[in-house]
């Protein structure tokens, strides 16, 4: 568990990188609410993104998307309402998974970044 605690944050950091060259605002990160966390909250001129990362070493067990089970999901849905009750917008919300592999942890010199748009409603 202290590995995904120190491995986690370098993701998020390396998808908010990532998403702010695709002309993303960051609007926050590592959102909490009773019910769950949402990773990463940006903006662009339409939508309002609530993004799930997730870092992995390899896609030899499973893709890491699979790992954004149905529970995951309510839970990142639930949250992304609690943020919403919050913080009125109107931007159309929307969900979406950024998967990157890094097979050497933090020393894989260019970590694969694959973004999945609207993953879930």
């Amino acid at each position: 568990m202290a590995r995904r605690n120190l491995d986690g944050p370098w993701g998020e950091a390396l998808a908010a990188e990532y998403l702010r060259k695709k002309r993303y605002t960051l609007v926050a990160a590592g959102y909490h609410s009773r019910f769950g966390e949402i990773d990463l909250i940006v903006r662009d001129k339409q939508y309002l993104v609530f993004v799930e990362v997730k870092l992995r070493k390899s896609a030899g067990f499973a893709a890491a998307r699979e790992y954004v089970d149905r529970r995951k999901q309510d839970k990142i849905r639930v949250t992304a309402s609690m943020y919403l009750a919050q913080n009125p917008t109107h931007l159309q919300p929307r969900f979406d998974v950024i998967e990157i592999y890094a097979p050497m942890g933090r020393s894989t010199a260019a970590p694969e970044i694959t973004h999945l748009e609207d993953a879930f409603q």
